[in-house]
């Protein structure tokens, strides 16, 4: 499968300071980018991405017309769109307030200001994300991998499933909660358990304790998605028997690993 490289990335910049729009372009720029366009508002990016192809958009929080969340879920909401990825750029720090672009799927979120090695790393994501790469396993055929993915986020859920997808994985089984997530397992075998923490019914602690103590799931490898992966009480997740904690964004190179570890033993 044809890869995409730095140099034919095509980037989308909304921003709508002149001056944070030739910062932010002049550092893509001392990444090789091949193409970088610009916009200053929520209507006018989405009028671009509608006739030019764009790869990656690159966007602030806040516009005159809108909010970057606005120009987000509109770019998902439309499946002539939706595989373009997003990256955040933003002075905001509140975390309801990035929570929301968490769930809706972004590839990265970035501070304002910020280092070129969160650029580096946010454009390794895009990348891996765009290029799809499947997965060499030895005891497993990657393609007839069971899982049931569980998260309440429709938009999050189509970009978990992506990411897995390029891996190989194509036999994927969604839920919306916990108590949907039992019933299929009560009526289907699966190998791998990706599921979210904060949700609705039944939250990923409790779907993760029913499955651990169960014995006809307790061998299910689970790997807990959450942005509050890195927080403090996350560890104690761990002791109802989750193998990975994987933090939102859901990066592919992170995942990899995971399931190169969890599906290899």
């Amino acid at each position: 499968m044809e890869h995409i490289s730095r140099s034919e990335l095509s980037i989308l910049l909304v921003e709508p300071s002149d001056t944070q729009r030739k910062i932010i372009s002049a550092m893509l720029a001392k990444e090789q980018i091949g193409r970088i366009e610009t916009a200053g508002n929520v209507q006018s990016a989405l009028e671009h991405i509608h006739k030019h192809g764009i790869d990656l958009v690159v966007s602030a929080m806040y516009f005159e017309d809108g909010t970057g969340l606005d120009l987000l879920k509109t770019i998902k909401q439309d499946d002539k769109t939706s595989s373009i990825a997003f990256m955040l750029v933003s002075s905001e720090f509140r975390p309801a307030k990035l929570e929301e672009f968490k769930q809706a799927g972004v590839v990265a979120i970035l501070p304002k200001p910020f280092e070129p090695l969160h650029l580096t790393r946010a454009l390794n994501a895009t990348l891996d994300l765009l290029n799809a790469e499947e997965l060499e396993l030895e005891l497993f055929d990657i393609q007839e991998v069971r899982v049931l993915l569980v998260d309440d986020s429709r938009m999050a859920r189509n970009h978990i499933r992506r990411v897995l997808e390029n891996m190989g994985l194509k036999k994927i089984t969604e839920a919306e909660n916990g108590a949907m997530a039992l019933t299929f397992l009560k009526d289907h075998a699966f190998d791998l358990l990706v599921t979210d923490y904060n949700m609705p019914e039944m939250d990923g602690r409790e779907l993760s304790e029913f499955v651990r103590y169960n014995p006809d799931t307790a061998h299910i490898p689970i790997i807990m998605v959450t942005s509050e992966a890195n927080s403090a009480h996350m560890s104690n997740i761990q002791q109802t028997g989750v193998n990975a904690l994987c933090d939102k964004p859901f990066e592919s190179a992170e995942v990899r690993k995971m399931l190169s570890s969890l599906l290899g033993q």
